[in-house]
């Protein structure tokens, strides 16, 4: 049986046996951009995915500043 990686509304299948991160590489997702849960815990992306797991992946959210740190040379916008 495969195993179901969700992201948002959109259900992917993959092999078991695999690992996370081979898992994403496979559904085109960057592992960086996600957070990757079995049961509602954190795991890494070198785990080893069992038969009939639902994994949920979490996207993950950045920004920046405008703002300079000092150091940083130029005007500020």
């Amino acid at each position: 049986m495969p195993v179901s990686i969700a992201l948002r509304d959109i259900v992917y299948e993959v092999r078991a046996g695999m690992t996370a991160r081979d898992a994403l590489k496979k559904i085109d997702i960057l592992p960086e951009s996600v957070l990757i849960t079995r049961n509602g815990e954190l795991i890494t992306e070198d785990e080893i995915l069992k038969e009939d797991e639902q994994i949920r992946l979490i996207a993950v959210i950045s920004g920046g500043s405008d703002r300079k740190t000092p150091g940083q040379v130029g005007k500020n916008p």
